[in-house]
């Protein structure tokens, strides 16, 4: 119990650090603020130029309470590491019984032994991108920069980007099969409605371990519901590894003032002690 912990500890170690490190504040202009100089992430969710919601600004998902966390984790309150991530994180389908998530028992199978190593093998641990939706779960910022025709997430883990396309595209007939996959987007109502496919099969979907086929396609609801909240939902779908499709909402909150950190994987030692590798 002890070495799980542990090694969930350090895969989330360059997750958590961020959370803590930032630049130091400098005021962003246009934020509107409360009396004494406060960011005031109640006010209503700023407009573009277009008339759309303004997405742009630095933001990171919501923790959940630390008692749904604990029943998840083998060393309980101990195994969180800094920074307390959404549930959704450790375990995209905390919602689900065991028995409801897979599609064969081989996918089952395949999953008891990523869980049993508890983290040790998360892709981040080995310098490698955390894909998608985890890397929107992750309790580390991302930047989302806005424009008419494109919408740019900058992910601090790893300094890893993704463009979104917003300008009217389709999606491609054969797209090359990538960790982030390729990202359109499209506006319903106040919602930026992004929609990704062509995906490879090698990122995890949540810390656990659920793996997925080259057959994933995730899509993205952003509603900034005020200037310091995005309400994130998510529809999680591969038909040959899950019945049927996940839909989850997560909370996503604003960092006001503040930018995001260089963040590289150099000279990564560790991995090579981890028991079984």
């Amino acid at each position: 119990m002890r070495a799980r912990t542990l090694w969930m500890l350090m895969a989330f170690a360059g997750a958590s650090a961020s959370a803590f490190a930032q630049w130091e504040q400098h005021p962003t202009a246009g934020t509107p603020r409360t009396r004494d100089g406060k960011p005031n992430l109640a006010a209503p969710a700023p407009r573009a130029p277009n008339g759309k919601p303004e997405l742009s600004g630095v933001w990171q998902a919501e923790a959940s309470p630390i008692p749904e966390l604990i029943h998840l984790l083998p060393g309980g309150e101990n195994g969180l590491g800094e920074a307390v991530p959404t549930k959704y994180f450790i375990n995209l389908f905390a919602d689900l019984k065991p028995e409801e998530v897979f599609l064969r028992a081989s996918d089952a199978d395949a999953y008891r032994r990523r869980a049993d190593s508890f983290g040790s093998d998360f892709p981040t641990s080995r310098c490698l991108p955390a894909g998608l939706p985890t890397g929107d779960l992750l309790p580390e910022p991302f930047k989302i920069v806005q424009t008419p025709a494109l919408t740019m997430v900058l992910y601090e883990g790893n300094t890893t980007f993704r463009q979104i396309f917003v300008d009217g595209r389709k999606q491609p007939k054969d797209p090359q099969p990538s960790w982030l996959g390729y990202s359109i987007g499209r506006w319903e109502g106040d919602s930026l409605v992004v929609d990704t496919i062509g995906f490879n099969d090698r990122s995890w979907l949540d810390a656990f371990g659920h793996t997925h086929s080259d057959a994933l396609h995730v899509v993205e609801r952003f509603t900034r519901r005020s200037y310091g909240l995005i309400e994130l939902q998510l529809m999680v779908e591969d038909p040959k590894t899950y019945p049927k499709p996940l839909n989850i909402k997560v909370n996503v909150r604003l960092l006001p003032d503040t930018e995001l950190l260089e963040n590289f994987c150099e000279n990564e030692k560790d991995y090579a002690r981890v028991p079984g590798q």
